[in-house]
């Protein structure tokens, strides 16, 4: 299941963040090396821009709130079907009409 995930920090001083920023990038790599992460993007100005691969909601729920305890945040989630899927929705669509 592709979950995009994009975080709106508080609007705390950046400086005090610092050391939070950095436990952020440590508990981000193991998830992209297994590749429960596909990527992830720091965002201009703050925040950040994560495509997870997680096999349940249940899981996307626990990394949000992992994520959450690291840097408070508000976070959009829009879930995603990748191309295979959108063209086998699609071509489903055209033999229903």
């Amino acid at each position: 299941m592709l979950f995009l995930v994009i975080s709106t920090p508080r609007p705390d001083k950046p400086t005090t963040l610092i050391e939070a920023r950095s436990k952020y990038w440590d508990w981000m790599n193991p998830l992209l090396e297994s590749g429960m992460a596909k990527s992830v993007y720091a965002r201009a100005g703050r925040g950040a821009v994560a495509l997870f691969d997680v096999d349940s909601n249940e899981t996307l729920h626990r990394l949000m709130n992992e994520w959450a305890e690291i840097i408070p945040a508000h976070m959009d989630v829009y879930p995603l079907l990748d191309v295979d899927a959108a063209k086998s929705f699609l071509a489903s669509q055209k033999k229903n009409k």
